[in-house]
């Protein structure tokens, strides 16, 4: 009997490789942006513009005020499923400064110009939430742990997340339970890496519906 090439599993494959493809297309585009923004920079020297060529990195971008670096507030709301969904509105203000999330991790909120990067990438240290939230502006799926998860849990996790476009991980200390799955306003505590919940977070929430900006790059960002 031959194999259904319209399994869930499939269809599942063929998301992910399409995502890898357009993904490294948009890598390709930056590199060339990247030059082009270079020559503005270098004219924006000469007439005295500097000032506003990092004025915004991409849409939901604002001034860096106090009042700015302020997060929303709100409260989560659980679901069925045990996904937790924030009930606030969420800002999305570009800020240079540190902000302070009411949810640890946060899933959402004003954040950095500068998206952290989540092409499947895999962080051994913990990084800044401004940066990991503006990669859930993006769509990505962030994997946190803290010290009490288990080490196998830990390593088949990674292995998800490096073989997933628009997924990343970093340790987290302040969080309330070892194994947490975040996306832009929602997140899910998992007892292990075989947990049913994992596959289907990933797989509502990988550039779901609920992501601000389908499509915007996990590269070119901050690397660490």
């Amino acid at each position: 009997m031959g194999t259904d090439q319209h399994s869930p599993a499939s269809a599942r494959a063929a998301r992910i490789e399409e995502m890898r493809r357009a993904e490294r297309a948009r890598a390709r585009r930056n590199r060339v942006l990247v030059i082009a923004a270079s020559v503005v920079v270098v004219a924006g020297l000469v007439v005295g513009g500097v000032a506003l060529v990092h004025s915004q990195s991409d849409s939901g971008g604002g001034k860096d005020t106090a009042a700015d670096a302020k997060s929303d507030s709100g409260h989560f709301t659980t679901g069925a499923d045990g996904v937790r969904t924030w009930s606030g509105k969420l800002s999305r203000t570009h800020v240079s400064t540190k902000v302070t999330y009411p949810m640890h991790p946060p899933v959402g909120g004003n954040h950095n110009p500068v998206w952290l990067n989540c092409n499947g990438d895999v962080y051994k240290e913990p990084v800044r939430d401004e940066n990991a939230v503006h990669a859930l502006e993006h769509g990505a799926v962030w994997v946190t742990y803290t010290d009490k998860a288990n080490k196998a849990d830990v390593d088949a996790l990674a292995a998800k997340v490096k073989r997933t476009p628009y997924s990343l991980m970093s340790p987290y200390k302040d969080q309330d339970a070892p194994l947490i799955l975040s996306a832009w306003g929602h997140q899910v505590s998992v007892k292990s890496a075989s947990d049913p919940e994992v596959d289907k977070f990933f797989a509502a929430y990988v550039q779901g519906k609920q992501t601000p900006e389908p499509g915007a790059s996990c590269t070119g960002g901050v690397m660490k």
